[in-house]
């Protein structure tokens, strides 16, 4: 019974059951292509260290046999081959060791101070973190990478391209269309309602609005105001004869004879015209005169007068208070937000025109300005140092908080995936260095002894 049991295997909850995968797992499962690529150069490069290793064993084997067999005579050489040969089989063997303690115990084996990076993960990644920071995240590092770099000069080589600028333009309005979208209207409208409406019906309007005018007329600004309804005026009059006419006509008497009613006409008409005329070509004029004074008295009641600041009250809560107003944050969004969604959809608007053009100038004038060069790159040198200065320790850590959440074996893997194919070339130079190495002694040997 237990032997059928054994025979149809686990029962079906088992195979049912969700297999818990380890980190480097499910790491093994997410390796790119390049990872697969780097798998497979780092098996060829083993087999080819192997192979070296494999020959020099062979080479030794056959000459130790040969001269098992007494061989002697012309076969002298064999004692070179097989001593070249033996060095390189220890050569690649102590090199294989080596390379492979750094990943992993040789064959196995728990030795001392082998599968270092495995042991050492946390330590060799405060190094590494350490390392960059110190050689890459300097102030003094930074600075003179930035200036190598030239980033002004060439920024403003590429920005000044119109086709570049185009571009520029481009992802600038697909910012401003994701802003645009990502803001609700209610939130928007809010905003203007508190930051615009509302700040601008809270102060008192009389003060301000009486300061402003009182600064107009102490510079003079009322005299072409009162020239544009001085010049009015009079082409008004030219043409108010008819005007004239028809309201003497209605209220004069009955009895008042026709003639003499045109004849009043005619002169009320002339002499209109001839009062207005007087008033536009005379910047003099009494009537000019009082107009003056009057706007500087009503500038000084607005701002003394409790009375007129009180009307001025009553006529800004009269403003804000009709439903245009009220609506005017709503409206000034829907406006807004209309214009620029139309606008950064349209390659040939107005607006990704004009930012093309803004983008043009700037690359210009760092391409020209050097100056303009010189101060951006400082600008970014002493940012970049405060960065480094500041948070390059925050940065690295990045480097060994990932190290430290690695898995020991899948760390050691995944370390060996990237420099292994490398690391294999150490095994191929210890057989040869070794052959060599025992080739010389071998032959020193021989003639000293």
């Amino acid at each position: 019974m237990a032997h059928r049991l054994n025979d149809a295997g686990p029962p079906a909850a088992v195979h049912d059951a969700p297999k818990r995968t380890s980190f480097a797992e499910a790491l093994a499962g997410a390796d790119s292509a390049a990872d697969a690529e780097r798998r497979r150069a780092l098996r060829r490069m083993k087999t080819v260290a192997l192979g070296f290793l494999i020959g020099a064993s062979v080479i030794f084997l056959l000459c130790t046999w040969a001269q098992s067999r007494g061989a002697g005579g012309g076969s002298a050489w064999i004692g070179y081959v097989r001593a070249a040969a033996e060095a390189g089989m220890v050569g690649a063997l102590a090199d294989w060791f080596a390379v492979t303690a750094l990943f992993k115990h040789p064959l196995g084996i728990p030795i001392p101070h082998t599968a270092i990076i495995k042991r050492k993960k946390d330590q060799l990644g405060e190094g590494l973190g350490a390392f960059v920071r110190e050689n890459f995240l300097s102030p003094a590092n930074v600075e003179t990478k930035l200036r190598d770099a030239d980033v002004a000069s060439r920024t403003g080589k590429w920005l000044a391209e119109p086709v570049n600028a185009g571009r520029v333009a481009a992802e600038v309005a697909t910012v401003l269309r994701v802003l645009v979208e990502l803001l609700r209207d209610e939130d928007v409208q809010q905003v203007l309602d508190r930051m615009i409406i509302k700040r601008i019906a809270e102060p008192q309007w009389g003060p301000p609005i009486g300061r402003v005018l009182a600064t107009l007329l102490a510079e003079g600004r009322q005299e072409a105001l009162l020239q544009l309804l001085a010049d009015r005026a009079f082409q008004w009059s030219l043409n108010a004869g008819e005007v004239i006419e028809r309201v003497i006509e209605r209220d004069s008497p009955t009895w008042s004879p026709r003639w003499v009613d045109h004849l009043v006409g005619d002169r009320i008409h002339r002499e209109l015209m001839d009062f207005t005329d007087k008033v536009r070509r005379n910047p003099d004029h009494e009537l000019r005169r009082s107009a003056t004074r009057f706007l500087f008295e009503f500038a000084d009641d607005l701002q003394h007068d409790d009375t007129t600041i009180l009307k001025a009250e009553n006529v800004k809560e009269q403003i804000m208070a009709r439903d245009e107003v009220a609506r005017a944050a709503e409206t000034a969004w829907s406006a807004a937000k209309r214009i620029i969604l139309e606008s950064v959809d349209d390659p040939s608007s107005t607006l990704r025109a004009r930012i093309g053009d803004t983008v043009v100038r700037i690359g210009e004038s760092l391409r020209d300005d050097a100056d303009l060069r010189d101060k951006v790159d400082n600008w970014l040198v002493r940012g970049a140092q405060h960065l480094v200065g500041e948070y390059g320790a925050e940065i690295t850590t990045i480097i060994t908080d990932t190290i430290e959440r690695w898995n020991a074996d899948e760390a050691s893997r995944r370390i060996e995936l990237h420099v292994g194919r490398d690391l294999q070339f150490i095994r191929i130079n210890g057989t040869v260095v070794g052959s060599l190495a025992g080739l010389v002694i071998y032959t020193v040997a021989q003639f000293l002894f």
